[in-house]
């Protein structure tokens, strides 16, 4: 008789808040499968671009740390601002997002080895986990009122920047996996 297959969520240990704890372990989940979907990227995949103007795998992965990075530091830290650089080595606008309509990839990601996302994709996590540990449940529903430059006002709450570090995370890997599946198609793989 085979093994039987198991789907479990199992939260992980250490934190305050078991809604907190189940949000980084769909986080956490969401990167294995990101990190195995693209194990075997090569640099010259990671760069390549459809079209100018269209994100390539290494951005959309360098993107998905730096967003990280900042909503930790001011939607869960409630920070005015991130140093995004300080946690991941790269700086916010090194991910090359959003890309001019004639845009080619940034600099900052040239000749990268899939090595250099996936640590950057671990430690934007590192720090996440970090702060979420010490979140409590009442802390979930803490406000953060943010002013972008477009003149607007946004309110968000610590529980609703948990399930869009979630969806963020998700949207992107969709978006990946159609990526390398163009990619694989015009390499005739």
């Amino acid at each position: 008789m085979p093994e039987p297959i198991q789907r479990l969520l199992e939260l992980p240990s250490g934190y305050r808040s078991s809604a907190v704890a189940r949000a980084v372990w769909q986080l956490d989940d969401q990167s294995r499968r990101l990190k195995a979907a693209t194990a075997a990227l090569r640099p010259a995949a990671l760069e390549w671009q459809p079209a100018p103007g269209f994100s390539t795998l290494g951005m959309l992965l360098a993107h998905v740390a730096v967003a990280e990075a900042h909503m930790t530091a001011v939607l869960l830290e409630g920070r005015e601002h991130s140093d995004v650089a300080s946690v991941i080595g790269i700086r916010m606008e090194d991910d090359g997002m959003p890309l001019p309509s004639d845009g080619g990839p940034p600099a900052a990601l040239a000749n990268q080895g899939i090595e250099f996302f996936h640590s950057m994709l671990e430690r934007a996590r590192q720090r996440t986990r970090r702060v979420a540990q010490e979140l409590t449940d009442a802390d979930l529903d803490r406000r953060i009122v943010r002013h972008p430059e477009d003149g607007t006002t946004r309110i968000y709450n610590v529980d609703w920047a948990l399930y869009h570090l979630v969806e963020h995370i998700a949207g992107h890997h969709a978006q990946v996996l159609q990526l390398m599946h163009l990619h694989d198609r015009r390499a005739g793989a």
